[in-house]
């Protein structure tokens, strides 16, 4: 259905179902009751239904207690796209355990530093990070066990099949709305990456509202390309397909080459896609697209005016919708699905279709820690249901994010007199690259470490594709002769992809502050840099 006039409004859409108690099983049950024999989710050649996820998931509860997982235990996932996390965050929200995503294409090292700092009691994998994970939990402990979910050697049988040979348990749930449902560590600007807690009951506000912001039908078909360690593919793509009841198309990774034929194939109605990915679809060549495709609406940020036209106009997808998100606080502002849309907008407040549950709230606060006026820029601090419970293990940095209940979210941002915003600058010291938080810190932390290096400095510089390239400047030691090649092959050798810079400048010297720490803001001004950078692009 095109024409909005003849959508279901989002509180009808979820009103379809039994009123629950904000636990994932209860509001899972509410809808599988409702339909047990519909689509639930699709991946390559498979459909589940929702009785059968049902079903498996009882028997995945019985085999995670077998293995000895209980209540507040974490496991760990470094894994692409399967319908195997589908289940496993359903049976671990009946026994109150936490997953813990990691993206696969993490190193040894650094997944290594997420699974001792979770503390998780065992690893599901994918079949290529498998030899990674192995490395990151030797001498961990007690010692995680390691599962493969698509087991491609006779080794041992895959978690699939480990899971239909077990028994079944139907009816264990100690699980509750409070309880932990998700730590998903993002970057923090010291280096080391948080983990962000969510409860079942944020996840669950969080995936309902998806509902309102994309007002998804009963008969959506939601295709995920996003990774499911991402707080976008877990919350709206996942939690909003299980929310309006409608079916999850599973992409186990993004391809640009694919993605038209994917969604005629698979009929997508909804996709959410980061710019990067958008402006890469973009400039794919003509043949690829395929004509006569039913995806009418699109959920992205940030957009500018040539992929909003390439999109609507070449491609025929209707509705794309400009929002603003973090892990610690999701769907808090987003353009209005029925309009207006303010090009360039972080959107307003993106409330839950129940009035009854509470609204967002917003406040801009300037150097003076007053409230901002119209178009005067400040931090953008946030009250939200959907908020994290806090960062695991990390009270003096939980504590610092809040001010006085407000989420400090290091956003730099202004408003208008409509109430829309529209951001600015980060505070922090953070790039964002293909829809990831990556902290500059980090990198100046491994460039730094090259016996040559004097010292080095990481920052976000403007990408075609949108969002941040990486660049790093460089002094080298006093009669080294380091070369850009010399530091991108320490990066290769000591960063994955994601992080590893794409420009290297070698520089004299960097800008101080009085204090003598780096001044990576006087670096940003203009395009000086990166033009007499070395571009490793196509390296």
């Amino acid at each position: 259905m095109n024409a909005t006039t003849a959508l279901m409004t989002p509180l009808d859409v979820l009103r379809r179902f039994p009123a629950h108690d904000f636990s994932l099983a209860n509001f899972f049950a509410s809808r599988c009751a409702a339909q047990a024999d519909r689509s639930m989710v699709e991946y390559e050649d498979q459909v589940m239904t929702w009785g059968e996820c049902a079903s498996r998931a009882d028997h995945a509860v019985q085999w995670l207690q077998d293995r000895g997982v209980k209540t507040g235990d974490r496991i760990g996932l470094m894994a692409y796209n399967h319908p195997a996390t589908v289940v496993l965050m359903l049976a671990c929200a009946r026994l109150g355990a936490i997953v813990v995503p990691c993206n696969p294409e993490f190193d040894a090292k650094e997944a290594r530093y997420i699974f001792e700092h979770a503390g998780v009691c065992g690893v599901i994998c994918s079949p290529e990070p498998s030899q990674r994970v192995a490395e990151a939990v030797s001498g961990i402990t007690p010692a995680p066990w390691r599962v493969i979910i698509d087991q491609p050697w006779d080794l041992e049988p895959s978690l699939m099949d480990q899971w239909a040979r077990s028994g079944t348990d139907s009816t264990t749930c100690v699980g509750t709305a409070d309880s932990t449902l998700l730590i998903i560590y993002t970057s923090g600007t010291t280096g080391f990456p948080k983990g962000v807690m969510h409860s079942q009951r944020s996840y669950l506000l969080t995936a309902e509202a998806f509902v309102q912001r994309m007002f998804l039908q009963p008969d959506e078909r939601v295709m995920c390309v996003l990774p499911l360690f991402h707080i976008n593919a877990l919350m709206y793509s996942l939690g909003g397909a299980m929310a309006c009841g409608g079916t999850l198309i599973l992409i186990r990774k993004f391809s640009a080459s694919a993605f038209w034929q994917q969604v005629s194939n698979y009929r997508a109605t909804e996709v959410n896609v980061i710019m990067s990915a958008a402006a890469i679809l973009s400039r794919r060549p003509p043949e690829e697209f395929v004509p006569g495709h039913q995806l009418h609406k699109m959920f992205l940020a940030p957009l500018n005016r040539d992929l909003l036209d390439t999109f609507q106009k070449r491609f025929g997808v209707s509705t794309l919708i400009e929002c603003y998100g973090m892990t610690e606080i999701p769907g808090v502002l987003s353009n209005p699905f029925q309009g207006p849309h303010k090009l360039g907008s972080m959107g307003c407040i993106s409330p839950h279709p129940d009035p009854a549950i509470e609204r967002p709230q917003v406040r801009i606060i300037n150097d003076e820690g007053q409230e901002a006026a119209v178009g005067e820029i400040g931090e953008l601090t946030v009250r939200t249901p959907t908020l994290m419970q806090g960062y695991f293990n990390d009270p003096s940095q939980t504590a610092a994010s809040f001010d006085n209940g407000w989420f400090l979210t290091g956003d730099l941002c202004w408003r208008d007199a409509d109430d829309y915003l529209f951001f600015f600058t980060r505070k922090k010291d953070i790039i964002r690259r293909r829809g990831e938080n990556i902290s500059g810190a980090e990198i100046d932390n491994v460039i730094g470490s090259h016996p040559d290096v004097l010292e080095c400095a990481a920052i976000g510089v403007a990408s075609e594709l949108g969002e941040e390239e990486i660049l790093v400047a460089v002094v080298p030691r006093a009669g080294a002769s380091l070369t850009p090649q010399q530091v991108h092959a320490h990066a290769q050798a000591h960063l994955s992809t994601i992080k590893q810079p794409r420009y290297i400048a070698m520089v004299e010297q960097l800008p101080h502050t009085g204090s003598m720490k780096i001044a990576k803001f006087r670096l940003k001004p203009g395009n000086d840099l990166r033009d007499k950078a070395t571009d490793f692009h196509n390296h």
